[in-house]
């Protein structure tokens, strides 16, 4: 029998693997894809934001509704002791001028290979394309290039992620096996779909800067991306659990600006001055001005009227794009159905990672809680032990 078995070898995983590992037992990772880690590269392509440095409560605030087992997962392993991990890898850390905590490397690969060295030395074994098919006479069932195999171990940890890239290992396959647990899977942090006129298409691309988003209460200043299929990036996942659960987002196009000086400059330009000058002529770069126009349309000449509409320009899109293109997912195994992280109606089973229902935005919060439920869960099983 192995003594732990840790299906999932994403952060979550190979965080609980590392755990119980220390703490001497057996562990077997099982992984559906070819290799470890595949969603973790992915994220650390352009840049792996590890955590964020920021006060404890301003870090735990991104997490709302935080259920008690995550507050207290987080507390236990928050950003200072994320960065103190990744220093222990031997991968030293820095902090940019958002918050954000990077890698000196910047790059997953480094740290990924450090971290698979220290399992190794801990003799955690992985098992590669061994996809999770729920339990067969109380052992697990995995689909295996040789064939079906079953596992009987005395602590299981499921780390098996949410259904955001699939071809990367992140499914939500594993509902099947546990639908009366499960909430249905959202997208969260994702773009939004825009059925675009065809002058948009020159803009395609391009980053809009310069601009406030304003949802609900709140309001950030932030860069987005116009692309073919809609509007993606910072600025926009900032507010995508809002606008996914139905708020209207708008975007002040000259937050510098009061709006009585625009309205004032406006009522001074030439009568005869077509609106693309007009806009040109407030400091509109070429991708706003478009969006005023495809937004705005019909844009009124009225110097008040045109002014508030720059201020306040709804944004006009069709929903969420599809889940699997969303960063991360909202939904997943309910709390209600764990005892902390132990499944009430699958002992010595724990769970952990993305596969939880609990959401927060870009920026080093979804690395750190993947790592901090991961590492409580280890720590809840070994008490059990």
């Amino acid at each position: 029998m192995t003594t732990a078995l840790v299906i999932g070898a994403g952060p979550a995983g190979l965080m609980a693997a590392d755990v119980l590992g220390a703490a001497g037992l057996g562990v077997t990772i099982a992984d559906a894809m070819p290799s470890a880690g595949r969603k973790f590269l992915m994220a650390g392509k352009s840049g792996l934001n590890l955590t964020r440095d920021q006060d404890l409560a301003g870090f735990l605030a991104a997490y709302e509704p935080r259920p008690p087992a995550l507050d207290t997962a987080l507390r236990d392993f928050g950003p200072c002791a994320v960065m103190d991990w990744a220093r222990g890898l031997g991968q030293p850390v820095f902090t940019g001028s958002s918050g954000r905590v990077f890698p000196v490397a910047m790059k997953a690969s480094p740290l990924l290979r450090a971290w698979m060295r220290r399992l190794d030395g801990l003799s955690v074994a992985l098992q590669t394309r061994w996809r999770w098919q729920g339990w067969q006479d109380g052992a697990c069932l995995f689909a295996t290039p040789g064939g079906p195999q079953t596992v009987r171990a005395q602590v299981t940890i499921l780390a098996l992620g949410g259904a955001s890239w699939a071809r990367l290992g992140s499914d939500g396959a594993w509902t099947a096996y546990l639908p009366a647990q499960t909430a249905p899977f959202l997208p969260a942090n994702m773009g939004f779909a825009v059925d675009w006129s065809p002058h948009m298409a020159r803009h395609f691309g391009q980053p809009v800067k310069g601009v406030a988003l304003t949802c609900g209460p709140a309001s950030t200043r932030a860069e987005f991306v116009v692309s073919a299929r809609g509007i993606e990036g910072g600025g926009i996942y900032a507010h995508a659990r809002a606008m996914r659960d139905g708020a209207a987002l708008t975007l002040d196009l000259l937050p510098d600006r009061m709006q009585t000086a625009l309205a004032a400059k406006l009522a001074r330009m030439p009568a005869g001055d077509s609106m693309s000058n007009r806009l040109r002529r407030l400091g509109l770069d070429p991708v706003r001005a478009a969006l005023a126009q495809e937004w705005g349309r019909p844009l009124p000449s009225d110097p008040g009227h045109l002014a508030t509409l720059l201020k306040s320009l709804p944004v006009r899109h069709a929903g969420p794009r599809p889940l699997d293109e969303a960063i991360s997912t909202a939904g997943g195994l309910r709390w209600d159905a764990l005892d902390g992280f132990a499944l009430t109606a699958h002992p010595g089973t724990y769970a952990a990672g993305e596969m939880l229902d609990w959401e927060a935005p870009t920026g080093g919060y979804l690395i750190t809680a993947c790592l901090a439920t991961g590492r409580a869960a280890a720590q809840q099983a070994l008490n059990d032990l």
